[in-house]
C-alpha cells in the first residue's frame, strides 16, 4: 500500500495501556477498525516532563518519508480535527501517474482530516466544535425569546443564553433563506471553530435545526462590543473607555490579528475588522469575533477570491479595483480601527470627510492632534501629546493607500507594545516626532518629513525604518496562544 507513493494519514491513540494505530489515505475518513491494537504498558517509561518526537527504522532498506503535518495532545481527544490535509506538498515524478512520488505521513493523536464539502451531512458527525442538542440551546435562550436578543446581523440574530451549569453563552441563529447564511456558518466553523487564542472569541459548539437554520454557540462577552462602548456610552457614564483601556484593546485586537496572519498553520484573512467585531469580556480583554467573511490560505499563497466584501469605511482602496483580500487589507481595516478608537468617531459620517482624511489633514497642517481625540477621553484620562501623535501616526501608516508601504501586523504589534513600555517612551519621542520639527539631523524628523511628503506621492518609509533603532522583536508568546497539538 505504501508503495503507491500517496500521502497517508495515521492516527495513534494511547488510552488505558492500549495503543491503537489507524491508517488511511490523506483526506479520507478515519477507518473504524484499527490497523494495530495492542496492550502496551508504558507506565515505567513516562515521567513528569517528556519530549514528543519521531523515530523510524527500515533495516537494510532505504526509504524516504516526510512528516507533512502533525498534532498532539494529552488531554483533548479531538485535537486532530484542526489538522488540515489540503494543499500538501507534491512529490510526484514526471513518469508516475500517481499524484505523489514519495510517502508523506500525517501523524496525529486522534486526528480527523476535514474539508468543507458540498453535502452537509458529511461533516455533521465529524466536525469540532461538537454538536450541541437543540433542546439545550432552546432552553438556554428561553425558546429564543426576543428579550434575549443582544445583536442582529444580515443573516440572523444573536441571543444571550444560560446553560444548565450557569455558564452564559451567546447563541447566533443563522438563517438559511439565502446562500450567504450557509456561507457565513461554514466560514465561522471552519476558521474560528479551530482557532485558539486569548484574543479570539471561542466557539463552544454548533447545532442544525432541520433545514431552517444553523446555530453557533460562543463564549459570552459580558461587556459587549467595542462599538457599543465607544458610541453608546453617555458623557457622564462610568462605562466610557479610558485612554489606557483603549490602548489595551488595540493591543489585544492586534495580537489576535497577528495570530490569524502568522500564528496558525494556515494564514487566515478576517476581511471584516471593525469596532462591532471586537468584543470585550468580563475583564475588558478584547477578542476578535465574527468570522463570517474569513478566508483561509496556505502561507505564501495568494488569495484568488475577487468578490468585494467588507464594511464601508474599513475597506482598503485596492479592494475596489482588485476585489482581492490580503493581510494588508486587514492591516488597513485595523488602521481605521485605531483612528476610530482614538477619535471616538465612525469611519464614515454623512456630511463629513472620512475619518482617515480628517486625521491626515490635522496632522499635515501641524495642528494640535489632541483636538481629534474623543472629547470624553480628554476630560477623563491622562495622556501625553506625543503618545497621541505616535498612535495616530501608526493608524495613518496602516491606512496608507499603497498596500506595499503599510506595516505588517507583526510591526503593528511591535509598535503598540513599545508604546506601552514606559522604558521606551523617550526612545519613542526621539524616533517618532509627528510634527517633523527639528534641525533635520535626527532620524525622527527625517522619518516624519518623509511621511508627510509621501502623502503627496513620494516614497513613504515603512514602519521598519521608523523602528529600526529598536533591537527587540515580537513573538507569539505561549501565554497568548492556546497551543493544542500544533
Amino acid at each position: 500500500m505504501l508503495n503507491s507513493a500517496e500521502n497517508y494519514q495515521v492516527w495513534i491513540d494511547y488510552v488505558d495501556s492500549r495503543i491503537n494505530v489507524t491508517m488511511a489515505r490523506a483526506g479520507e475518513v478515519r477507518p473504524r477498525r484499527a490497523l494495530i491494537s495492542e496492550v502496551l504498558n508504558l507506565s515505567g517509561v513516562f515521567s513528569g516532563e517528556m519530549f514528543v518526537g519521531f523515530a523510524a527504522a527500515t533495516g537494510q532498506l532505504v526509504e524516504s518519508h516526510n512528516i507533512l503535518a502533525w498534532s498532539f495532545s494529552n488531554s483533548n481527544a479531538s485535537i486532530g480535527d484542526a489538522l488540515i490535509t489540503s494543499n500538501l506538498p507534491s512529490f510526484v515524478r514526471p513518469d508516475q501517474r500517481s499524484v505523489f512520488r514519495s510517502v508523506g505521513f500525517i501523524v496525529g493523536t486522534t486526528v480527523v482530516a476535514f474539508g468543507i464539502v458540498e453535502e452537509m451531512e458529511d461533516w455533521e458527525t465529524e466536525y469540532w466544535p461538537h454538536r450541541i442538542d437543540y433542546r439545550v440551546i432552546y432552553e438556554a435562550t428561553d425558546g429564543f425569546n426576543e428579550e434575549n436578543v443582544i445583536g442582529c446581523g444580515g443573516n440572523g440574530k444573536v441571543y444571550k443564553g444560560k446553560l444548565d451549569g450557569g455558564t452564559e453563552v451567546a447563541v447566533k441563529k443563522i438563517s438559511l433563506q439565502n446562500q450567504y447564511g450557509l456561507r457565513e456558518f461554514l466560514a465561522e466553523l471552519s476558521s474560528l471553530g479551530r482557532l485558539k487564542h486569548r484574543n479570539l472569541v471561542s466557539i463552544r459548539g454548533w447545532c442544525k435545526k432541520e433545514q431552517g437554520s444553523l446555530i453557533l454557540v460562543y463564549d459570552y462577552m459580558e461587556n459587549g462590543s467595542l462599538d457599543q462602548k465607544i458610541f453608546h456610552s453617555n458623557k457622564d457614564s462610568q462605562s466610557v473607555l479610558t485612554w489606557e483601556q483603549r490602548m489595551k484593546i488595540l493591543r489585544d485586537a492586534a495580537s489576535g490579528i497577528l495570530y490569524l496572519h502568522e500564528g496558525w498553520e494556515v494564514k487566515v484573512l478576517h476581511r471584516d475588522i471593525k469596532a462591532s467585531n471586537v468584543l470585550l469580556d468580563k475583564e475588558m480583554n478584547a477578542r476578535l469575533g465574527d468570522f463570517g467573511l474569513a478566508k483561509m490560505h496556505s502561507h505564501g499563497q495568494l488569495a484568488t477570491t475577487t468578490q468585494v466584501v467588507g464594511t464601508v469605511g474599513y475597506m482598503a482602496p485596492e479592494m475596489m479595483t482588485t476585489g482581492r483580500a490580503t493581510t494588508q487589507t486587514d492591516v488597513f481595516g485595523f488602521g481605521v480601527l485605531i483612528l476610530e478608537v482614538v477619535c471616538g468617531r465612525r469611519p464614515v459620517e454623512e456630511g463629513k470627510p472620512s475619518l482617515v482624511d480628517e486625521v491626515r489633514k490635522v496632522v499635515m497642517e501641524g495642528r494640535n492632534v489632541v483636538s481629534v481625540v474623543d472629547g470624553r477621553v480628554r476630560e477623563s484620562s491622562r495622556f501625553g501629546d506625543e503618545e497621541v501623535k505616535r498612535v495616530l501616526q501608526l493608524g495613518l501608516m496602516c491606512t496608507y493607500r499603497d498596500p506595499r508601504v503599510r506595516p505588517t501586523m507583526r510591526q503593528v504589534v511591535k509598535a503598540l507594545e513599545r508604546g506601552n513600555d514606559e522604558r521606551q517612551v523617550d526612545a519613542w519621542d526621539v524616533d517618532l516626532v509627528v510634527s517633523g520639527e527639528g534641525n533635520g539631523s535626527s532620524s525622527s524628523g527625517g522619518v516624519w518629513s518623509g511621511y508627510q511628503h509621501g502623502l503627496y506621492g513620494a516614497e513613504l518609509p515603512t514602519l521598519d525604518h521608523v523602528l529600526q533603532s529598536f533591537p527587540s522583536s515580537v513573538s507569539l508568546l505561549t501565554s497568548d496562544v492556546i497551543v493544542e497539538g500544533r
